[in-house]
């Protein structure tokens, strides 16, 4: 079967950043930002994702496009006979399904919003009662599961079109929509009456609070956000790598892929912070900014059913360009397994995904006894630790010793593959800082997010 091939160098660089830009993006990225030093902590944050996330993505993108297979696959077509690299092709395809089953609650959950907030349930509520919506909507398993089958449905009915009639397709005009839509609302924020404090906390680098939050937490902080960012370790670029051609480098692609990312994290900053400044309300991170804080706001805005229905289409398409993109991944994964056809192996994993998404459902109401990690956590914790804290750091320290080590898939090999095509250039001098110092730093990662979880005392959290 000849490989699908995506429409234009544009699907390949909005798709890409569509499975980067999710709901991490929007809630994670602004709170560290005001929390770590503003401007200070954007700086730190630009350039570790300079020096982590653009050569890993780069290889992922090699890896893909030199194999021209879904990641299950990918190793064995550039692996040497009797070598066990393949392994992680099954371990990264295990690690979209885990992604799947609580990223389709979370998409879910921006679509009730959106409809909650068009359809007028916010106006002339009080505080107490928007801050009341959200506790239940998780306690009715019904309404969060039947969101979170609407997702999956149309998700993989979307991809089962095909790539360039279906992902690519609908992806342009949702990422396209997601930035104009992000702009018009940063825009709205800024022109608000008080924005002023709020741009300035957020812009304006605050050595003071660097000092308070303590230097080496603002440069871990920046580290991590910027690995976790791009999504990287579990073949969700690579199977984008896959389906392009040769006539670009592959370094400028991630270049771009990056950019965007960070364009829609420090945009949503810019709604976010004059906003919450102007009406006097601190800017929480997590769930309680995107589904408290933000709706009272709202509340108080002049059209505020109207931004915050925007606000929540652009968070839906947020999450469900991840969505897409990863169901793409299982979809090729699937097909190179069995050979079975696009359609087929779609309408297996509609139900498959839905099964595997009900313990995150259920974790909030029918299940949520079941705390992992103590008080307050739910099946969701534990799903979002897997994928973030051990798929996401190992499958990357993967990845990059293939891509570097003479028993992997080879520098030169490697190097050959970026290089080829118009555009930025991977260095050949950066080999040392790759094969020896980059492993290092991410392995560092893993540990630190191990030690932050488990030991948070260490990182006066506890």
């Amino acid at each position: 079967m000849q490989r699908e091939r995506l429409g234009s160098r544009l699907g390949f660089i909005l798709l890409s950043a569509g499975c980067a830009i999710g709901v991490g993006n929007v809630w994670k990225f602004p709170w560290m930002v005001g929390q770590y030093g503003g401007g200070a902590f954007v700086v730190f944050y630009v350039l570790f994702l300079i020096i982590l996330g653009l050569p890993i993505m780069t290889m992922e993108f090699a890896v893909g496009r030199a194999s021209q297979k879904s990641p299950v696959r990918a190793y064995q077509a550039l692996e040497k006979p009797g070598q066990k690299w393949h392994i992680h092709g099954y371990l990264a395809m295990i690690g979209n399904y885990l992604l799947m089953m609580f990223y389709t609650t979370v998409c879910g959950w921006m679509l009730h919003y959106f409809y909650l907030t068009a359809s007028g349930r916010f106006e002339g509520a009080t505080t107490e009662q928007v801050q009341a919506v959200f506790p239940e909507m998780l306690g009715q398993p019904l309404v969060m599961g039947g969101w979170m089958v609407v997702v999956v449905v149309v998700g993989f009915a979307i991809n089962s079109f095909g790539l360039q009639s279906g992902l690519e397709r609908v992806t342009k005009v949702m990422m396209l929509a997601l930035l104009a839509i992000m702009v018009i609302l940063a825009v709205n924020s800024i022109l608000t009456e008080g924005a002023g404090e709020g741009l300035k906390f957020y812009l304006i680098p605050d050595l003071n609070r660097m000092q308070e939050a303590g230097i080496v937490n603002v440069i871990v902080g920046a580290m991590n956000q910027s690995f976790f960012t791009l999504s990287l370790g579990i073949g969700a670029m690579a199977i984008f790598g896959s389906y392009v051609g040769k006539s670009r480098a592959l370094l400028g692609e991630a270049v771009n892929v990056a950019i965007l990312d960070t364009f829609v994290a420090f945009t949503a900053g810019l709604i976010i912070f004059p906003a919450c400044f102007a009406f006097g309300v601190s800017p929480d991170s997590g769930p309680n900014l995107i589904f408290v804080t933000l709706p009272n706001i709202f509340n108080h805005m002049a059209m505020g059913r109207l931004w915050g229905s925007l606000f929540f289409v652009f968070m839906a398409f947020a999450a469900f360009s991840t969505v897409l993109a990863v169901f793409e991944n299982i979809i090729s994964c699937g097909m190179d397994l069995t050979g079975a056809g696009r359609k087929k192996v779609a309408g297996v994993n509609i139900i498959l995904i839905i099964l595997l998404s009900l313990p995150c459902v259920l974790g909030y109401n029918i299940w949520s006894g079941f705390q992992p990690f103590g008080e307050g956590t739910a099946v969701l914790d534990l799903e979002d630790f897997l994928v973030s804290n051990i798929w996401l750091p190992l499958g990357s320290i993967i990845y990059l010793l293939f891509c570097t080590s003479r028993y992997g898939w080879g520098w030169n090999n490697f190097l050959a593959e970026a290089n080829t095509g118009k555009g930025l250039r991977f260095p050949r001098w950066i080999r040392v800082y790759v094969t020896y110092i980059l492993p290092v730093i991410v392995l560092l990662i893993f540990i630190q997010g191990y030690l932050a979880k488990f030991f948070p005392q260490l990182f006066g959290a506890g």
